[in-house]
């Protein structure tokens, strides 16, 4: 007897294109059509390079979109936000509550009541949420009252609270962690680890890889110049400044050395991350070069990559240089340091320390031989690991056996 295929609500509520939008779509690309009917819903058409629309790329692999339009926050919620700031400035944590309370009313609240109307209408199964819990409470609110499994996809290191880890504790009914430190940040604030399963962020080894050869044309760089890169949103989260500072380092150490670095995406921080360059004397140094459809072609022409984030999931940028046989020196943070064995598949330094990573900046600039090293054996570690036929398979898993089943509160 055929399975009956599992009707799926997929929620992305974020504003930007980012790793888990691309991590969502290779699992979307590849997901079993005969056994998952899946509708994707998003409140923002967001765009990547070139002005292509997360919805003309869903179309185009046949997954049908909705959108719940979203209002601008009232003039009252900013009046209360600044009156609570005002009142609570002794206290942060409750101007957070109050803040967090403020957000569900105008914010929350209306979205779980139209997301709940969706999923009442249409007869879905499984609500599926592309983020982290405590920016998907509305999912969790919409499903409560209804015999809809809830499925967490946490991406990110997660922010929890213990008012998070109740909520998902009684309406959850799965999560997949992208890497074990995810799960293991969950455990340690309490969710049942009945609920958790690691599903490892994966890429495709198949794919043809590029050089990087048209890149370093296209940009005037020769071949004579090492080439640093970074490629992500410039958002304070990945904290772009501490790779500025130690590229400054760097430079007054080695005034002779040939190198460029190129920054690759757009976000709040690039007039800041201009201005910190040209205060370094490099301005010259650095190009930016805004959000790029063809990622891989630059992760193919830098010599190096550097990460070095306060937070990640399990970075698939650091998959794809792993694979494209690039150096990858990152801060030891959840999920980066899942990938790299440091000093044998890549250089791992403290968050924010930048003494260090201005040394292993040093390192790598010097030492072919360290790089010739570490790219083979980072190369072969994707191969033989990280392969996206597991991850689709994992996820494949998780959706097909969920039940909706409404936990006891703990």
């Amino acid at each position: 007897m055929a399975q009956q295929r599992r009707k799926i609500l997929l929620l992305d509520n974020g504003k930007e294109w980012g790793g888990g939008t691309n991590s969502m779509l290779e699992l979307l690309k590849r997901i079993d059509r005969q056994r998952f009917d899946i509708t994707c819903c998003f409140y923002y058409n967001y765009t990547r390079g070139e002005g292509e629309t997360i919805e003309k790329v869903l179309n185009s692999i046949q997954i049908p979109v909705i959108f719940i339009p979203q209002r601008k926050q009232p003039g009252w919620a900013k009046i209360c936000k600044e009156v609570a700031r005002a009142f609570l400035f002794f206290s942060k944590s409750g101007r957070k509550k109050v803040t967090a309370y403020i957000d569900s009313q105008w914010r929350i609240k209306p979205n779980a009541m139209a997301l709940r109307e969706q999923l009442q209408k249409d007869g879905y199964d499984i609500l599926y949420m592309n983020n982290q819990p405590g920016s998907n409470l509305e999912g969790y609110l919409a499903a409560e009252p209804l015999n809809v499994a809830v499925v967490q996809h946490c991406r990110i290191e997660p922010v929890m609270s213990q008012a998070i880890t109740k909520i998902v504790n009684h309406t959850g009914d799965a999560i997949i962690a992208v890497s074990h430190g995810v799960e293991s940040v969950l455990l340690n604030h309490g969710v049942k680890k009945s609920l958790c399963t690691t599903v490892p962020n994966a890429i495709d080894i198949h794919q043809p890889l590029p050089s990087g050869e048209a890149v370093l044309r296209s940009l005037g760089i020769s071949d004579d110049t090492f080439l640093f890169g970074s490629i992500g949103s410039l958002i304070p989260r990945k904290s772009c400044h501490h790779t500025l500072e130690a590229l400054h380092r760097f430079h007054q150490q080695h005034p002779e050395a040939k190198w460029k670095f190129v920054l690759v995406g757009e976000g709040a921080d690039r007039e800041k991350l201009q201005r910190q360059a040209a205060d370094y004397g490099f301005a010259d140094r650095v190009i930016f070069t805004g959000f790029r459809n063809n990622p891989l072609d630059y992760l193919a022409a830098f010599d190096v990559f550097i990460l070095a984030s306060k937070s990640e999931g399990l970075p698939r940028v650091v998959l794809e240089s792993m694979l494209l046989k690039t150096v990858v020196i990152g801060s030891n943070v959840t999920g980066t340091a899942e990938l790299i064995d440091s000093g044998r598949t890549g250089l791992l330094y403290p968050y924010g320390d930048t003494v260090m990573l201005a040394s292993h900046l040093q390192q790598v600039w010097r030492d072919s031989a360290l790089r010739d090293a570490l790219t083979q054996a980072a190369c072969q570690r994707v191969i033989d690991n990280y392969a996206i036929e597991h991850y689709v398979a994992g996820v494949e898993a998780v959706l097909g056996a969920v039940k909706p089943t409404r936990n006891e509160y703990v």
